[in-house]
């Protein structure tokens, strides 16, 4: 029988913000903390902040996980963790209207590589790793656009683990042949040409290779399927709805069949990153479609 966890003040805050039982102590207990003591112990007299990355499918918990970790290791460990989202790099409407305009109207809609601002990424990075005080942006769900910098998180002390997570971080690009026929209606009406989605590779190789390349610590949440995503996308939507007051914006907020629509902007990498990104991350956690996790795996060559 497990011992019955008793939370921490920290801990409950990060309980109630996720609108998450005590269960979840009890779960992170088994199957992160051992990653986050080894974090702790790699960088015990480390000269430069740790790269961790975590990649997990759209409503995979990934969110939830970097903050569970940013917790932990500084709650437990005393380390200066920074965690951050490829969602907060996101283009600003604007900049992604432009895109729709002089490449291709589906870059409009947030999400795919090529509409992060990777430069702002690697230059935050940057900073965060030569210890300057500097500003982590915010994206605003809700209206799909970027918050004013006045309302970036800043951060003005040295860290010592830098932790992004994203749905599409660390996956590679496809070969071009992979992109010749579509994969599902959404890219047979509206990308016939393929121009879409080979910008979308042409930016993995440009922008997102080099930033995926600062990692140290590649950690994957994998789903069970690309199946899983529309259910878990629903269940993420409901909670961002349930966190908004009254008196918000809430143009942002999509029905069940834009939803559905929305997943298939990420069918084809989500489904590339299952078969491949395994064999390149460190610790692979299996879920299963409850997003429990079944088991876990560890690539002991890439491993601290």
């Amino acid at each position: 029988m497990e011992a019955v966890i008793k939370p921490t003040p920290q801990q409950q805050c990060f309980l109630d913000e996720n609108g998450l039982d005590i269960s979840y102590l009890q779960h992170a207990q088994k199957w992160f903390m051992p990653i986050s003591a080894e974090i702790n112990e790699h960088q015990n007299g480390a000269k430069r902040p740790l790269i961790v990355a975590i990649n997990g499918c759209q409503g995979s918990g990934k969110s939830t996980l970097a903050a569970y970790l940013e917790l932990t290791l500084n709650e437990t460990f005393g380390l200066s963790v920074v965690a951050m989202s490829m969602d907060d790099f996101y283009l600003t409407k604007t900049e992604r209207q432009q895109l729709a305009k002089s490449v291709h109207p589906l870059l409009a809609t947030r999400g795919v590589p090529g509409t992060h601002d990777c430069h702002l990424m690697m230059d935050v990075i940057g900073a965060l790793q030569r210890n300057e005080t500097t500003a982590v942006p915010r994206f605003n769900k809700a209206v799909d656009d970027r918050f004013e910098a006045s309302q970036w998180t800043k951060v003005s002390s040295a860290v010592d683990v830098i932790i992004v997570e994203g749905w599409c971080w660390g996956i590679g690009p496809q070969p071009a042949d992979s992109l010749i026929d579509p994969l599902n209606p959404l890219e047979a009406e509206q990308d016939k040409q393929a121009v879409w989605r080979t910008y979308v590779n042409e930016q993995i190789i440009a922008n997102y290779q080099p930033l995926y390349q600062l990692t140290d610590v590649m950690l994957m949440l994998k789903a069970p399927s690309f199946a899983c995503v529309k259910q878990w996308r629903h269940q993420q939507e409901q909670k961002l709805a349930a966190r908004l007051s009254a008196d918000d914006d809430r143009s942002g907020l999509m029905s069940e069949q834009q939803i559905e629509t929305f997943i298939s902007y990420f069918q084809r990498l989500t489904e590339h990153g299952l078969a491949t990104l395994p064999a390149h991350s460190h610790v692979v956690w299996q879920l299963q479609a409850d997003r429990s996790i079944s088991q876990v795996s560890r690539n002991k060559e890439l491993f601290l």
